[in-house]
């Protein structure tokens, strides 16, 4: 069966909140030898996707929209027990997400896909405070911050806190990623919000991270004071904090 058969087979029940039909799917789909990973890449993902643009475009009401995000949540879980798993090598990712359950299972599916692949990953879901977040940043030291599934509202908001994060140098040398939500749909919003790395997929964010280089640190001298310049908004953003 191909990916788009499989996709497609699965969608109909998962929006008619049939939950065994879709377990039934998954277990086939195991069993006649497909990857776990494979199933995150080309079922689960590409099915949250669908989910939220036919809720976008008011093709399915919010009871199906929740139905079926809870199910693939529970499909994502049962997966994420059969990943293999490779040797941890000592890098760290701190995950947070916008607050929804849709997003929360994105960046569940980041955070169980890095863990899989040896690094050491702080999950933080969504709603988190942005000075709290900060805050473990500088504990934890990270080899990267990831932002998953943001939503239009929440977009000066992370604009706010990379800003934040990067003018208390909190971890010079981490790199912030942002992925999924409003940032696959408009076109280099990331370079707006002023984060380092956009991936599309939960897998582009893992080719990524496992290639990037740290970032270059900002030199201070010190004991000097911080510059303090005027930000100028980029027309995306300034319509964004308009209409949050």
């Amino acid at each position: 069966m191909s990916n788009t058969e499989l996709l497609e087979r699965y969608m109909q029940p998962v929006l008619s909140g049939q939950r065994h039909a879709c377990r039934q799917i998954v277990l086939s789909a195991l069993d006649s030898g497909v990857e776990p990973k494979r199933l995150y890449r080309e079922l689960v993902w590409p099915a949250l996707e669908r989910i939220d643009t036919l809720y976008r475009q008011d093709r399915i009401n919010l009871v199906e929209e929740q139905m079926a995000t809870r199910i693939t949540r529970t499909i994502a879980d049962h997966l994420q027990t059969r990943l293999t798993r490779m040797v941890r090598h000592g890098r760290k990712l701190v995950i947070t997400c916008a607050s929804g359950e849709a997003e929360e299972v994105s960046a569940q599916m980041c955070a169980d896909l890095f863990e899989a692949e040896g690094w050491d990953v702080f999950y933080l879901g969504g709603g988190i405070p942005q000075d709290e977040i900060a805050s473990l940043v500088g504990q934890l030291q990270p080899d990267m911050l990831m932002i998953v599934g943001s939503k239009p509202t929440d977009v000066p908001g992370v604009r706010q806190m990379i800003d934040h994060i990067r003018d208390i140098n909190s971890c010079p040398t981490m790199n912030i990623l942002v992925s999924g939500g409003v940032f696959n749909r408009a076109e280099e919003l990331w370079k707006e919000v002023k984060a380092d790395l956009f991936a599309e997929t939960a897998n582009d964010a893992l080719a990524l991270a496992n290639t990037a280089e740290p970032r270059e640190s900002e030199e201070r001298v010190p004991g000097a004071p911080k510059k303090r310049r005027r930000r100028r908004r980029p027309p995306l953003l300034a319509q964004m904090e308009c209409e949050a």
